[in-house]
């Protein structure tokens, strides 16, 4: 049987890989995690951590540097919403990063961006500029360290 690569996957398959393994993340770390039924308000799952404090957890992926964004309609910020961002560096390596939502309302710079899009055809979204310039600010970020804060949550 073949193994496949990252390389190898598709957009859709590479989506659900990173969802599945920022879940699987999670779990290894104690916290319940749920799926909801429908994904119309762009929450990919919800970590629970106990019977009163949750947070909706949103996932994007890429396989190089590249941007990814988040439509302000489904990722309207607030303290209890979070991305996980999957950077897959190799044939099988991956990073992972848990970045608050709040974290573009407090910052706008290289990495951390909005785009207003006023009078044009796209809706407005919040925006992470990946580059290897900008992977240094992404460090602080790292799923292990924001998680040991998000744990005291």
């Amino acid at each position: 049987m073949k193994l496949f690569l990252v390389k190898d996957l598709n957009h859709l398959q590479i989506g659900k890989y990173a969802e599945y393994l920022a879940k699987m993340e999670f779990i290894l770390y104690g916290f319940d995690v749920f799926t909801p039924e429908l994904d119309h308000k762009g929450i990919d799952f919800i970590v629970r951590k106990d019977e009163m404090t949750y947070f909706d957890i949103q996932v994007k992926s890429s396989r190089d540097l590249n941007y990814i964004f988040f439509s302000k309609s489904k990722f309207e910020l607030r303290k209890n919403l979070y991305a996980v961002i999957v950077i897959f560096t190799g044939e099988s390596k991956s990073d992972l990063y848990l970045i608050p939502s709040l974290t573009w309302k407090k910052k706008k710079d290289s990495l951390f961006v909005f785009h207003e899009y006023k009078d044009k055809k796209s809706p407005p979204e919040y925006g992470l500029n990946l580059s290897q310039k900008n992977l240094p600010s992404l460090e602080k970020f790292k799923f292990e360290n924001v998680l040991e804060e998000f744990s005291k949550k």
